[in-house]
């Protein structure tokens, strides 16, 4: 194996970006990019306080107790592997409930800690990687759900925030009574305009408690929208034991593909750094490569997140190296997803299709389905939806979308074709429970049921009585004949 070892940089004890979600595509993305831009430039201003707004308490006291350093395995492929060690991360917090403490109102230990730190006035960046159901937001409309018994709470004690947009209000509303200018909130989530919709779940939840505030937050603080990628798997034991046969005894690694990109718009409100130097990508406009990533990268790897898992297939490797979803996959990106796509000169996507491909095919990543197969009702209106709308309107067909709807709408049951049960991680897990026990022996019902649900799927997609045609028969197809017989009805299509 051809093996490259990078050591950290020295610890510079500075901290000007606060974060917050701290899981592994943080610490094999935006945390790279910051270890090498300071190790190239010197600038040891920009580091990082990362916090954890949920259940892994472990993860916040492991990095502690290893003074905040971590080893990323990069693998080009199984024969290439750079090791890199991560030392920009300077403090950990744990602003959630530890789910390993029953029985005790575990919310928040180091709270009031993360508040401090992101309304002092060093903090010139707070950015967030929370996954797409952090955001409180309806996936249809966009709006905040101020339903939702987390938001409830913050409405309530607006002080004791649970939730990220929960924290950044409050955050701000102490930098504004103290006289200090607005920090830049980046979102590195996989959320079309993530920017806008950052700003959108703030300013929302501002104005319940103050509406100057919310006039303030809507005014004063930059929300740049940003593009990101990497394939960052879940660690599993395999992984460890990999890293262990090279020397590697590390509890909170992280393994990821070698590829990485990173596109920001260029809009910082108290500066920021020179990350062009690393690779990042500072642009007027982030919109065309934020579509095109949502509906290539990540409309693919849900598409063959649902039909894979469904067949019994484990991981991403497993399912691209299977002949005929491979080719579903690329008909899909290159059919369907690219003629929606408005890219500037210069991109090729043709090619840009089979680079995701080859990344698919990596060996030396095992990144299971399920994991990408999570939180569909929250991924799919902007990886498939807003995308089939356009064509719908234009009065195309979407074959692959329709099949993949189908085996989410499948998926959400909780059992494979083969009968195997699995958990259905999702925040509507109970309601897509419920309506499977409504109408799981009539398809046409269960499948109406599933496009009736707005706050998933747009009004005016569900009106389209092709779509709905559409993914009724692939729902028949598939249950009755299974993957292979789907996928023979697709290619006939």
């Amino acid at each position: 194996m051809a093996l490259q070892r990078i050591d950290a940089s020295p610890k510079s004890g500075q901290i000007a970006i606060v974060h917050l979600g701290l899981g592994a595509f943080h610490r094999a993305h935006q945390a790279v990019y910051l270890e090498r831009y300071r190790q190239r430039s010197g600038d040891v201003e920009w580091g990082v306080c990362s916090a954890n707004l949920r259940s892994s308490i472990g993860l916040v006291d492991g990095l502690r107790d290893a003074d905040y350093r971590y080893q990323v395995a990069e693998y080009a492929d199984s024969d290439t592997l750079t090791l890199r060690e991560i030392g920009v991360i300077e403090e950990t917090l744990f602003s959630g409930r530890d789910n390993a403490d029953e029985g005790m109102d575990s919310w928040g230990r180091d709270r009031e800690t993360l508040l401090a730190r992101m309304a002092s006035a060093d903090t010139g960046i707070v950015t967030l990687t929370v996954t797409e159901k952090g955001y409180f937001l309806n996936p249809a409309s966009g709006e905040l759900r101020v339903d939702d018994p987390m938001i409830i709470g913050d409405i309530a004690s607006p002080q004791q925030p649970r939730t990220a947009s929960g924290l950044l209000v409050e955050a701000l509303a102490r930098r504004r009574e103290a006289g200090i200018g607005a920090f830049t909130v980046l979102s590195c989530d996989n959320m079309p305009d993530n920017g806008k919709r950052t700003r959108q779940a703030v300013v929302q939840l501002a104005e319940h408690r103050d509406a100057e505030l919310a006039s303030w937050i809507a005014s004063e603080v930059a929300f740049p929208c940003s593009m990101v990628d990497r394939i960052v798997p879940a660690m599993t034991d395999a992984d460890f034991e990999r890293l262990t046969a090279l020397g590697v005894s590390d509890p909170n690694a992280v393994v990821c593909e070698a590829f990485t990109q990173w596109v920001v718009e260029d809009n910082f409100s108290l500066g920021r750094p020179s990350w062009e130097v690393e690779g990042v990508e500072m642009v007027a406009d982030v919109a065309p490569f934020e579509t095109m990533k949502l509906r290539m990268l990540n409309g693919s790897h849900s598409l063959l997140a649902y039909l894979g898992a469904l067949a019994g297939i484990e991981t991403v490797f497993d399912g691209v190296n299977h002949s005929e979803l491979r080719a579903a996959l690329r008909r899909y990106m290159l059919e369907e997803a690219a003629p929606t796509l408005e890219m500037p000169d210069g991109i090729d996507l043709g090619a840009y299709a089979d680079s995701l491909l080859a990344r698919f095919a990596n060996d030396s990543l095992r990144h299971r389905l399920q994991q990408i197969a999570m939180d569909g009702s929250q991924k799919l209106p902007q990886r498939w939806l807003s995308g089939m709308l356009e064509r719908s309107v234009a009065g195309q067909s979407s074959p692959c979308v329709a099949l993949g709807m189908a085996a989410w709408i499948r998926y959400t049951a909780g059992q494979d074709l083969h009968g195997n049960s699995y958990p259905v991680d999702d925040p509507l897990a109970k309601r897509f429970a419920e309506l499977h026990q409504a109408h799981g022996s009539d398809p046409r019902a269960l499948v109406a049921a599933y496009l009736a649900m707005d706050d998933v799927v747009p009004s005016e997609l569900a009106a389209d009585k092709r779509v709905a045609q559409a993914v009724l028969t692939a729902y028949q197809t598939l249950t009755q004949d299974g993957l292979a017989g789907a996928l023979e009805a697709l290619e006939r299509n």
